[in-house]
């Protein structure tokens, strides 16, 4: 590429060599040296994970400038990744700053986080902090790119599509073990948890949340009816209540009145 005159626009386009015909605004990174860049890929069908070390700038043409959640053809990487789609899920650059969604830039930046956010973890409550994070676009100054597998190819790659390994703990919440083995209502979930084999002899099995069980529901009755008693004693207490600041009222006004009859008489009997 030949350099740029003091009439071209400061951005450099440089062309993939390959016929990719990719671009990348040189212009957006402050440099332009490139280094090996790691490619940490998940296959969540086979629940297995690999990283990938890659030296030739060229096949990651494709990556840069391109968002968080975008899907990206993984056949610049070679052949063994023919046909296979990948999604950027993140990443990190070389200070092992992480990339944050919905940054729209390919640098760093400073944010206040409060609870709630990525890339924030509250240590007391309320807390807010000013932190570091990265843009959610794919520069050359990242050093792990965080890639999901979105298509499978037809080749398979050893150690990431050749394998199965089944995860170690079923679903503990009650309605998603129905949704992982389509129960119906009637259907005893206890009967369906999956049970880790700790030895020969003795299994272990989760305990299932949010299980509706007669316990459950008498005891949830038993709360209804304590509330409700409670509201009852509540009115009853309002209306004597009312019923005794009446009658008090009424036994100021006469003694009230009494006191005044008093007054009157008294002082008719001086007057005389």
């Amino acid at each position: 590429v030949s350099p740029p005159s003091r009439h071209q626009p400061v951005a450099i386009l440089a062309q993939a060599v390959q016929g990719s015909q990719q671009r990348i605004w040189f212009s957006s990174y402050p440099s332009l040296s490139f280094s090996a860049m790691k490619l940490n890929i998940a296959n969540p069908a086979g629940g297995l994970q690999k990283v990938f070390e890659i030296d030739d700038d060229k096949k990651l043409l494709p990556f840069y400038d391109k968002r968080m959640s975008s899907e990206v053809s993984g056949d610049s990487l070679g052949d063994e990744f023919k046909g296979y789609i990948f999604r950027i899920s993140g990443g990190n650059d070389k200070q092992g700053f992480p990339m944050k969604q919905g940054i729209l830039c390919n640098h760093r930046v400073r944010l206040l986080f409060k609870k709630g956010m990525s890339c924030f973890r509250e240590r007391r409550k309320g807390c807010r902090k000013r932190k570091s994070v990265r843009g959610c676009v794919v520069g050359p100054d990242l050093a792990t790119l965080s890639l999901v597998i979105s298509k499978k190819g037809e080749a398979e790659i050893p150690g990431l599509t050749d394998d199965q390994r089944p995860r170690r703990l079923g679903p503990k919440r009650a309605s998603n073990i129905r949704k992982l083995f389509n129960l119906e209502k009637k259907d005893d979930v206890r009967n369906f948890v999956v049970r880790r084999e700790l030895n020969e002899k003795k299994k272990k099995a989760p305990k299932i949340q949010r299980l509706v069980t007669p316990a459950m529901l008498q005891r949830k009755r038993y709360f209804r009816s304590q509330t409700r008693q409670r509201m009852v004693l509540g009115k009853k207490l309002k209306e004597e209540y009312t019923k005794r600041l009446s009658e008090y009222r009424q036994e100021q006004k006469e003694l009230r009145a009494a006191e005044v009859a008093k007054k009157k008489k008294e002082k008719k009997e001086t007057t005389k």
